[in-house]
């Protein structure tokens, strides 16, 4: 029988005098030592290759939570973290993953409700949809008032401002998209489907927009980030689905 013995050491000093002394926040084990009185965890996550890492993104946007990518790929919340800012960061205007426009195109409007840490702190995202290339045109996220619809109109692409608009009858949209080309419809004449299909997806797709879930946005950055970096995704992957035909 080979038996192996592991001696843990200190990061700090080297020595063999340490003891177990609690867990930090995602469950690791702590260590004291009692030579130089360091305090933390003994084994430090290492970035992984990039191919894992690109298979930890792509599990993402499938609805895995933070800490089931973790578990999957042994990759650390902190490191899937830095990596969708970095990319928040660095991704291009949205327009640039947007087909061409065509003066037929119509847009549906919707807004999606969400929360950031707690339920009594409401996001609401407001989505501009496309109904023929079924793209995301805009989006914001903020409350539910007409100056966060007003917000939306700003992000809508110039060409896109002249197509006809539809929306459910919430007052704000009527403030705000000009009356010739706006028009304020029930869900039961349909033409607002496509917009509130799309919802669906993004609950389906993202684990943190899902209504009863213990995954959940801590901060507004990353509630912005997760969703942008989704649409962004989304636009251009119907951008060259289209593109091939």
């Amino acid at each position: 029988m080979i038996i192996e013995i592991r001696y843990r050491k200190c990061r700090k000093c080297g020595s063999k005098n340490i003891v177990k002394n609690g867990h930090d926040y995602k469950g690791s084990q702590k260590y004291l030592c009692l030579n130089c009185k360091s305090y933390g965890t003994l084994d430090k996550t290492r970035e992984p290759d990039p191919k894992t890492r690109q298979e930890a993104l792509d599990s993402y946007f499938e609805r895995v939570s933070m800490r089931g990518v973790k578990r999957i790929f042994g990759v650390s919340r902190y490191y899937l973290a830095q990596w969708l800012l970095s990319l928040f960061k660095k991704q291009p205007p949205l327009a640039t993953t947007l087909r061409k426009w065509k003066p037929e195109d119509v847009l549906e409007l919707d807004e999606l409700w969400s929360f950031v840490l707690k339920k009594s702190q409401k996001r609401w995202v407001w989505i501009a949809l496309c109904r023929r290339t079924r793209q995301v045109v805009a989006f914001v996220i903020g409350d539910r008032s007409e100056d966060t619809c007003r917000r939306l109109w700003e992000q809508i692409p110039e060409p896109y401002r002249l197509c006809a608009t539809f929306s459910d009858f919430w007052d704000a949209y009527k403030k705000v998209f000009p009356e010739e080309t706006h028009q304020s419809i029930g869900k039961e004449t349909g033409l607002t489907a496509h917009v509130e299909r799309w919802n669906l997806t993004l609950r389906q797709r993202l684990a943190r927009f899902v209504r009863k879930t213990l995954s959940f946005s801590k901060s507004d950055v990353y509630h912005k980030a997760a969703l942008s970096l989704f649409i962004h995704r989304y636009n251009q992957n119907l951008k060259q689905a289209t593109s091939q035909f």
